[in-house]
């Protein structure tokens, strides 16, 4: 029998947090497909069924929510589902779902609809960078972590903005349908195979921002030789600047040195492998640029407040809850 996954449709929602894991349940289940068919079944629904608009003004038909026994629900954001929460029949459809069994789901701002129907209640839940402190201000019962990719906790489900919920329905691929279906459909989708539920929101390289292009080709520079000694020098001529002239519009432009810079451009990299468990710690070292793991050790404690293998060891239990 195909897993079924209700996408629970509120007007004003956002169209990629519908499409995105829509497309990655497709394209995996197609990948698989049985006797019976796709080894998923896809329904958009709502409580009447319909067209509902999406903040785009794009519209989607929906079926009604009682013709479906759903595995999975899955709330899709946006600004109407973050203004209007979970109506009472909602609520009663989320919870009757979650006492079958089911996985329920949440992109973006998706997760004030669960969270308005009391299913994030003493729970960890995550959502969009700019919405966590409302979340957590509206619903002090749960546990915001403002700076991650995706969250499980239990059989609830929570990720951050938009194309982080490519990331979680990966994720439950990977828990469906094994690991090598979920990296087929990554690649088939041409998106990075499942980015690890502990890795933040933000990346350094948006973070840091410098103005202009020569600065923001610097970083990419950096970025894209790793392994280089990225000496003062090296960098310097990438930026077409004398070192003096360059250590001080680096400075100015990013709000840190580039050594600093250098040292978190690596660790970034070196965390999406660690956590991905696809090498060792030293193979990680390596091939991000530390010369050994005792530095990236080092690196990781300054940065994350822990070292490697506790990161590691975080990414498996989460995978694994």
């Amino acid at each position: 029998m195909p897993i079924n996954i209700a996408f629970l449709m509120i007007p004003g929602f956002q169209l990629l947090d519908m499409a995105g894991p829509l497309s990655v349940f497709q394209t995996a289940g197609e990948a698989v497909a049985g006797p019976q068919g796709p080894a998923y079944a896809l329904h958009l629904v709502s409580v009447r069924g319909g067209r509902l608009a999406s903040s785009a003004g794009v519209e989607v038909a929906t079926r009604p929510w009682r013709d479906v026994h759903p595995d999975v629900v899955l709330v899709p954001g946006g600004e109407g589902p973050r203004q209007a929460g979970a109506t009472p029949a909602a609520c009663a459809f989320l919870h009757a779902a979650q006492a079958r069994g089911a996985r329920l789901a949440s992109v973006c701002t998706g997760a004030f609809v669960l969270a308005s129907a009391g299913l994030l209640e003493g729970r960890r839940a995550t959502t969009h960078w700019r919405h966590a402190a409302d979340l957590q201000r509206r619903y002090p019962g749960i546990k915001v972590d403002s700076d991650k990719i995706y969250l499980r906790d239990g059989q609830v489900w929570t990720s951050a903005g938009i194309t982080a919920g490519i990331d979680l329905a990966l994720a439950m691929v990977e828990e469906d349908l094994g690991a090598q279906v979920a990296h087929q459909a990554a690649r088939d989708m041409v998106v990075y195979h499942r980015r690890a539920g502990g890795q933040s929101q933000f990346s350094a390289l948006q973070d840091l921002a410098p103005r202009s292009e020569r600065m923001r080709r610097v970083l990419g520079y950096i970025g894209q030789h790793l392994t280089a000694p990225l000496s003062i020098e090296e960098l310097a001529t990438a930026a077409c600047l004398s070192p003096r002239q360059f250590m001080r519009s680096f400075k100015s432009e990013t709000g840190q040195t580039p050594a600093k810079a250098v040292e978190r451009i690596r660790a970034e990299a070196a965390r999406t492998h660690v956590e991905a468990g696809n090498m060792t710690i030293d193979a990680v070292a390596r091939v991000t640029g530390f010369a050994d793991a005792e530095r990236m050790r080092r690196a990781f404690v300054r940065r994350y407040g822990q070292p490697p293998q506790a990161l590691r060891r975080a990414a498996r239990d989460a995978l694994l809850a």
